[in-house]
């Protein structure tokens, strides 16, 4: 059972997303997909950050640097940080699958929320889902990750009009629940970056 899910309704552009993560110039304006019937199992690297370092000397920087990496391993032995070969599995399960999403419940600690922004109808819809599943409890300290996917297609402040719609802020006020809000597009691969480091978090 994967610990990562990707839910949201159908059409909402899960399967571009995911793809689009995973391989990234993969998905184009004339790319197509049909609704996923069933499950879709991804695979996503997780490379670690790259800092830039400022070098005083070739001395002190060795040391520094021999101390840094030293530092690293010992957090992320401690803390289980992923390598920077890591990898996670993430279970795209299709929108017509809704009324058995909680059968994938159980060890989940993260979601995936997707919400097609451009689609206006589907809105309220993919609320009503998403409550139902921040209402169960083994979900209770599953980290959600609410992505506001097709922002190419949508209009300026369409990003607002589909937050009231789904009443994130009052949402917010009443569940336990960790929650992480992201625009993308699957084509120009905005946003991507931020979905990697969401799910590098330990």
């Amino acid at each position: 059972m994967s610990s990562c899910l990707c839910l949201g309704p159908s059409q909402s552009g899960k399967t571009h997303l995911l793809m689009s993560v995973q391989s990234p110039g993969t998905i184009t304006s004339v790319s197509t997909s049909v609704p996923t019937i069933g499950t879709n199992i991804f695979t996503i690297k997780l490379p670690t950050p790259t800092k830039t370092t400022t070098v005083t000397s070739t001395a002190s920087t060795a040391t520094c640097n021999k101390q840094k990496k030293a530092a690293a391993a010992a957090a992320a032995s401690a803390k289980g940080v992923r390598s920077k070969n890591a990898e996670i599995n993430i279970l795209e399960i299709g929108g017509s699958m809704a009324p058995m999403w909680t059968s994938y419940l159980e060890n989940v600690s993260r979601i995936i929320y997707v919400v097609d922004t451009s689609n206006l109808c589907q809105i309220s819809a993919a609320g009503v889902l998403l409550y139902s599943l921040l209402a169960d409890p083994r979900l209770r300290h599953t980290r959600i990750l609410l992505v506001l996917t097709k922002m190419d297609l949508a209009y300026r402040q369409m990003r607002n009009e589909a937050l009231l719609m789904l009443q994130i802020e009052k949402l917010k006020k009443e569940i336990n629940q960790s929650i992480t809000i992201i625009e993308t597009d699957a084509i120009s691969c905005s946003g991507h970056e931020k979905i990697i480091d969401w799910l590098r978090m330990p």
